[in-house]
């Protein structure tokens, strides 16, 4: 086991005391895992606990992670229309089906849950119900709190839950900015083969360290060359979801009938193991900074990785689902009808002054100003280089075979 350089030279901000004395507790609980281990974990059991012990990992405990005062911004924080592209998407399938339940997967500040269903009662496609699997007991009560000033009237509609239901469910299963936040093993290429990554206790830190040969790692790599065509070079670096195909079956199991709708950032194998990505796509995210170092501040900042979507695809073919469609999330949102919504929020004076033909009202100041921050608000969800192209959408599908509009401007499944 060798160990290796870690640079620690980031700038970022300072937690306060109660955070700083959370964090030392969890690293508390790092260090005894590590010294049961014999001295090293894998960097997959480290994210795991990182994010997810009980009563200490990331999403298990009361910090805001979410919004101006947390770590990071999702999509439907950032604008209510993307969670309305994805209303219109479930009012196909549910209507497809004739009726039919949504179950988000992880509900973040409960925002797209709210969204979700004032458009679709809007367009008198209310689900049977709408669960929300959630482990964080800070989160649920956020939740809660969002949908009952957002909508009161759904809320009886809305339940949460511990465990994934049992089959039966017919519907559409969510899950946007999810499959990211899966324990993924660090692999580097030596002269000796495939190494995995550890993560180690130094006597004042935690750090890296190259450990032996393994089965498992040099197996996956092995596949992963093979089905590339090519060899990943010396020193080059990456990682991969060792318990995606199990998340995935336990996740489709439920589905009867309908769709499995999953949005993240990520790619195709072919462009994720690019020769050039010769550090993988590990990230971390800490109050609104975005750094690659995810062993500090343990239990403070979020630790992700992008998505292999090919991977997400050959998971789901083995759990009996089928692939309906991928595209980019700006194709998504405008197959979903995004542009037409913003449309709808021209106030009418200006649309007139645009040559729209409308004059049938007149526009004050901050409709104005609303719609220009609506219109900002499409350009960060779609434009390359922002969300637009670095987001995936992922539809599978299981007794239901119908074309799903966020995918008909732009199906890339042949990029899978």
């Amino acid at each position: 086991m060798t160990a290796m350089p870690s640079d620690r030279r980031l700038t970022l901000p300072e937690p306060d005391a109660a955070a700083a004395a959370h964090s030392a507790r969890l690293l508390d609980h790092l260090r005894v895992e590590i010294a049961a281990a014999g001295g090293a974990i894998s960097f997959a059991r480290f994210m795991e606990l990182a994010l997810y012990a009980p009563g200490l990992g990331y999403y298990r405990a009361g910090a805001r992670k979410f919004g101006p005062s947390g770590d990071f911004v999702t999509a439907p924080e950032l604008s209510p229309l993307f969670s309305r592209c994805l209303a219109r998407q479930c009012r196909e399938i549910l209507a497809r089906l004739g009726a039919g339940s949504i179950l988000e997967l992880g509900a973040g500040t409960g925002i797209m849950a709210a969204d979700i269903l004032r458009e679709l009662r809007a367009l008198d496609t209310l689900p049977e119900r709408y669960a929300i699997l959630e482990l964080s007991g800070e989160l649920r009560e956020r939740q809660h709190a969002t949908l009952a000033a957002r909508t009161p009237e759904l809320l009886e509609r809305v339940v949460w839950l511990d465990t994934l239901p049992e089959p039966g469910l017919r519907g559409v299963i969510l899950g946007n900015e999810v499959l990211d936040a899966l324990p993924v093993e660090r692999f580097r290429i030596t002269m000796q083969g495939p190494r995995r990554l550890n993560v180690i206790w130094t006597g004042d830190r935690l750090d890296w360290a190259e450990g032996g040969a393994d089965a498992a790692v040099t197996a996956t790599v092995a596949r992963l060359e093979a089905a590339l065509g090519w060899r990943l070079p010396e020193g080059y670096a990456s990682e991969y979801a060792p318990r995606l195909a199990e998340w995935l079956r336990a996740v489709a199991e439920p589905l009867t009938a309908g769709a499995l709708l999953l949005i993240d950032y990520g790619y195709p194998r072919r462009e994720y193991y690019h020769p050039e990505r010769t550090d993988g796509t590990l990230l971390c995210h800490y109050r609104h900074r975005v750094h690659a170092d995810p062993l500090i501040l343990p239990g403070l900042q979020d630790i992700t990785a992008s998505v292999d979507f090919t991977a997400v695809a050959e998971a789901a073919l083995a759990a009996g689902l089928e692939v309906a469609g991928y595209t980019s999330q700006n194709y998504f949102l405008f197959g979903c009808g995004l542009m037409d919504l913003l449309a709808d929020e021209i106030p009418p004076g200006l649309s007139s002054a645009n040559g729209s033909g409308d004059v049938g009202g007149i526009s004050t100041a901050a409709d104005t100003v609303r719609y220009l921050e609506q219109a900002r608000q499409v350009k960060l969800l779609t434009l390359p280089g922002e969300m637009g192209d670095r987001f995936q959408a992922l539809a599978l599908t299981r007794g239901m075979d119908i074309p799903l509009c966020g995918f008909a401007l732009r199906d890339q499944r042949d990029r899978l």
